[in-house]
């Protein structure tokens, strides 16, 4: 079985470098920290927020993704209008780390029953690969001297449309493509072809009310990337006493999720999500969790009178 791990985890490393940005760093608890996949959400809520989410995917697989992402986004201005957020990410696969810092910006046109908002992301990502972390008997092919560091900047671009019912989101997290190992002369071979493209995200809900204490919430997320299958996330969450959400999500072909939160307070929301891995792969894991913790600051002279489902 170990075996077995090893040569899993090669290939691991390997489609995570050569398919770097066709797969992003993928999340379950997307929903309650909307700002990961699209900068036009930061300040949408018209409070400081600040949100930890810690991801270990595939446990008991050695060497398997480990993600932690930091954020925070606040409104700004007398009106609202405008939003501010900053965000810090830690992706990590067998040999391979991706680090990024982003900043985001957005403003907000408010109609009569709901708002359109634009953002825009700029930050930077660090990629790097070092092939001494994999535990194999032989070191002999040439292509694994190539240790790896590399600085790029990046650029994304998205829009949020919402009432008090519904929300439909679409954006581009980076669409700077840039080629790694591009200044080594290892032209015609696996690296050269290492790139990273740009994620379309589409994202929807609806907020039903049951009645005055339970509400339900369907959602979906759509990621699409040039070259990688599409990814679909359905989800049905519900809320009930504004207290305790309840929630089960399928990423088709991949995965079925359950998950649950609790509103702590009128300031801290905590959320788990499991995962159950439906393809090939789930042979060699236990699955996968996340755990998300959401602290929100109220503004002077306001105070939280409902928590957000969306």
């Amino acid at each position: 079985m170990k075996f077995y791990k090893i040569n899993l985890l090669l290939i691991l490393a390997f489609i995570h470098i050569g398919l770097f940005a066709q797969q992003d760093a993928q999340y379950t608890n997307y929903m309650y920290n909307t700002q990961i996949v699209n900068p036009a959400y930061v300040g949408n809520r018209g409070l400081t927020s600040i949100n930890l989410l810690a991801r270990t995917q595939w446990l008991d697989l050695e060497g398997s993704p480990e993600t932690t992402a930091l954020s925070i986004d606040s409104s700004i201005g007398d009106n609202e209008r405008m939003g501010i957020g900053l965000s810090v990410f830690s992706d990590k696969i067998g040999p391979t780390s991706e680090n990024r810092v982003n900043v985001d910006y957005s403003y907000a046109i408010n109609f009569l029953w709901s708002k359109l908002t634009f953002g825009i992301k700029a930050g930077l990502v660090e990629m790097d690969i070092d092939y001494s972390k994999l535990n194999i008997a032989n070191l002999s092919d040439p292509l694994l001297k190539y240790n790896y560091n590399k600085i790029q900047p990046r650029l994304g671009l998205g829009f949020y449309f919402n009432t008090e019912k519904y929300y439909l989101g679409f954006s581009a997290p980076n669409i700077l493509e840039t080629k790694y190992y591009d200044e080594l002369n290892i032209e015609n071979t696996f690296f050269s072809k290492v790139s990273d493209r740009i994620h379309y995200y589409l994202i929807a809900g609806y907020v039903f009310d049951i009645n005055s204490k339970v509400k339900v919430k369907p959602a979906s997320l759509v990621k699409v990337v040039r070259g990688a299958p599409v990814q679909w996330d359905l989800s049905m969450n519900f809320l009930f006493n504004y207290k305790v959400t309840l929630g089960i999500s399928n990423r088709l072909d991949s995965a079925i999720s359950a998950l649950g939160g609790f509103q702590l307070s009128d300031n801290f929301f905590v959320g788990l999500s499991y995962d159950y891995t439906t393809h090939q792969i789930k042979q060699f894991n236990d699955g996968t969790y996340e755990l998300i913790l959401r602290i929100d600051l109220m503004n002077k002279d306001r105070k939280i009178l409902t928590p957000r489902f969306f």
